[in-house]
């Protein structure tokens, strides 16, 4: 297994928040897809670090490299919120496709990109993916970005943020005010109202959406409506472009990534699209 870690994606900065790792097997060909895995943890927590055993796994088993980006996160000592968080996240993938410092991970024209998010990170995936522009037209991602991106997988995630607070009242002090500011509805944030950006309904671009029935964290139907709205998104198109996995897996919000399942299932909706 050939690790790096720390490489900046930011020009002339030494940030750890604007930095990323990159896990390449040792079996991996030149043409294997490539494979980015954005953390959760509430807009506020978790580092790329955390998630190396599941990165070399994830390679391992994929034969493709995995990169881990970290971003600037929302603390109580900053006024940082959405969407700086995920611009942040586009910042790097518009970097990685021009990026040349190390082969095994260098796009080009047919090389596809497959992005992985979990939790806040899914959130952050499908504000970048889907036409967010009105509310957020800084996460507008360039051409580079739309022709690289393939597929994405989403697990756990949170899409609809008035419908979360509904399930956890608790959540708007924790996290959802800190993150997006205080506000009575989040409905221009919540990613389950977006549509496809425009020329995408004829694209190559499909999604996996998971969770699982044992996380308590956040909610089932979280995920069974991102599913719903994609596949309305997409019509007739909706069966080869919308998959999902909503009763398979049966542990714990964080735990749900790490199962072999999820691992098996991320590998074949990367395979299937090579």
């Amino acid at each position: 297994m050939h690790q790096v870690f720390d490489i900046p994606y930011i020009p002339d900065e030494l940030d750890p928040l604007r930095s990323f790792d990159v896990h390449v097997p040792p079996d991996c060909p030149p043409h294997s897809p490539v494979l980015v895995f954005v953390h959760g943890g509430a807009w506020q927590a978790d580092d790329k670090a955390a998630h190396r055993p599941l990165a070399e796994r994830l390679a391992l088993l994929s034969h493709c490299p995995v990169l881990v980006p970290n971003y600037r996160l929302t603390t109580p000592d900053t006024n940082f919120q959405h969407p700086r968080h995920a611009e942040d996240v586009l910042a790097f993938l518009a970097f990685l496709t021009t990026w040349e410092g190390l082969p095994a991970v260098r796009l080009h024209a047919t090389r596809p990109l497959f992005l992985l998010g979990h939790s806040a990170g899914a959130h952050i995936l499908a504000a970048i993916l889907l036409d967010s522009d009105a509310a957020t037209p800084s996460l507008a991602p360039p051409p580079s970005v739309r022709a690289a991106v393939r597929g994405a997988v989403l697990s756990e995630g949170i899409y609809d943020l008035d419908a979360l607070l509904e399930r956890f009242p608790a959540y708007r002090a924790w996290f959802v005010a800190p993150a997006f500011g205080a506000r009575a509805s989040y409905a221009d944030v919540s990613v389950v109202r977006l549509p496809l950006r425009q020329g995408d309904s004829g694209s190559d671009m499909r999604w996996l959406i998971v969770h699982s029935t044992g996380d308590t964290l956040v909610d089932g139907p979280q995920s069974a409506a991102m599913a719903a709205h994609l596949r309305a998104l997409y019509g007739p198109d909706a069966e080869t472009r919308v998959q999902c996995s909503l009763d398979e897996l049966h542990v714990e919000h964080d735990d749900a990534i790490t199962t072999p399942l999820f691992l098996e299932m991320v590998c074949a909706f990367v395979q299937s699209g090579e």
